[in-house]
């Protein structure tokens, strides 16, 4: 079984075959599985590699990067600054951001940035790859940029540029960063493994993120219209691993796509989303602020990719495609290449699968087979 190790509760046994299966079936190299139900562990599972060249084994306290899973983190950052009353949701970024208005964004709301409607899905300048992880400098960037007029960017995936916006959003009204901020009002209270910006001395705990076939693009081709190219994730590119694996990109703590977690940790966060903002009697958020966390902003179908998209403030919501499981009332967020993270608020349930190996194939069989077998161990 790959060294499968870990618990589940009586009535989860079936959980962990298909987390065996997954390696046998799907070729997972390392990976973790972990739920809460009703504040309670019922899974919390590991094995694999997190470092095939060395055969360094996954243990229980490997962190993981799960890339835009860091997206769900950063809304709750976002949301309790609206619960404290210093960000108003229906209100032009631009309040708070002044510099933001330039070049006809005065009018975008800090709604529409969380549900990726601000019509600044790329930067139009030139990075380097330490200007990526600069934020002061991709936030001037984008405030200066105007909003792109091509109609596809009214409702398309801000992969990084979300959390340049919501990050600067963050730090205008608080003065912490959002890693400082979640560490501080979510992470600490709830004794969470989580991490946007890690410390060099927590490095080796990292596992190492493996590209599988597909998931690096081709370099651009000449013909590429500008809307696609302006959309490209730089993280994407055929020399991207090297900087996932770097310590300066475990440091930066980037908003959109930085987190490093255990998936342990990763349930216990959205199980007290999934209990209305408490656990074990501690209360991060209120109960009508997570409501707002899953009031529908936009729904419809990806201009690039042609799937259907659903978002809260900042959170996926369920679609047809059901890839945060069968209940209608799913919430939480996905990283590239695999990994899920979310709440089932109705059975009470958070729920984190996190992995190195990332994949192309939409979509992803190992996260949806164990939140199958996870809805069925939970109705029995």
């Amino acid at each position: 079984m790959r060294g499968v190790q870990g618990t589940t509760s009586p009535g989860f046994e079936a959980v962990t075959e298909v987390f065996a299966r997954n390696f046998e079936r799907y070729g997972e190299v390392g990976a973790a599985f972990a739920a809460y139900r009703d504040g309670e562990p019922v899974v919390d599972l590991w094995g694999g590699l997190a470092d095939p060249a060395t055969g360094r084994a996954w243990r229980a306290d490997t962190l993981q990067l799960v890339f835009s899973g860091a997206k769900g983190l950063t809304s709750a950052c976002v949301l309790l600054l609206a619960e404290r009353g210093l960000l108003d949701l229906d209100a032009p970024a631009a309040h708070y951001w002044p510099e933001f208005a330039a070049a006809g964004k005065e009018r975008i709301t800090v709604a529409e940035i969380l549900s990726h409607q601000a019509r600044l899905p790329g930067v139009q300048q030139p990075v380097s790859n330490e200007e990526l992880l600069d934020h002061a400098h991709m936030a001037k960037l984008l405030a200066a940029q105007p909003p792109s007029d091509d109609p596809r960017a009214g409702f398309v995936y801000h992969a990084l540029t979300w959390g340049w916006l919501t990050g600067e959003l963050v730090r205008r009204v608080d003065g912490r960063t959002v890693g400082a901020l979640f560490a501080e009002e979510f992470a600490r209270p709830l004794g969470l493994d989580v991490r946007l910006g890690l410390p060099d001395e927590e490095h080796h705990r990292v596992a190492v993120t493996l590209a599988g076939p597909g998931v690096l693009p081709s370099p651009q081709s000449e013909d590429e219209d500008s809307f696609r190219a302006l959309t490209r994730n730089p993280l994407t590119a055929p020399d991207a691993p090297a900087l996932w694996n770097s310590p300066a990109f475990r440091r930066a703590g980037l908003p959109a796509v930085g987190a490093y977690v255990t998936a342990r940790s990763m349930a216990r966060f959205y199980a007290c989303l999934a209990r209305g903002g408490e656990l074990d009697g501690i209360r991060v958020l209120k109960e009508s602020t997570v409501a707002l966390a899953r009031r529908e902003l936009r729904r419809g179908v990806s201009p690039l990719w042609g799937t259907p998209m659903a978002y809260g403030a900042g959170y996926e919501l369920r679609t047809e495609l059901a890839l945060f499981g069968p209940p209608p009332d799913t919430f939480g967020h996905a990283g590239a290449g695999g990994s899920r993270h979310g709440a089932w608020p109705g059975e009470r349930v958070g729920f984190s699968y996190a992995m190195n190996l990332t994949r192309a194939e939409f979509p992803d069989r190992r996260p949806l087979d164990l939140l199958a077998a996870l809805h069925d161990a939970v109705r029995r």
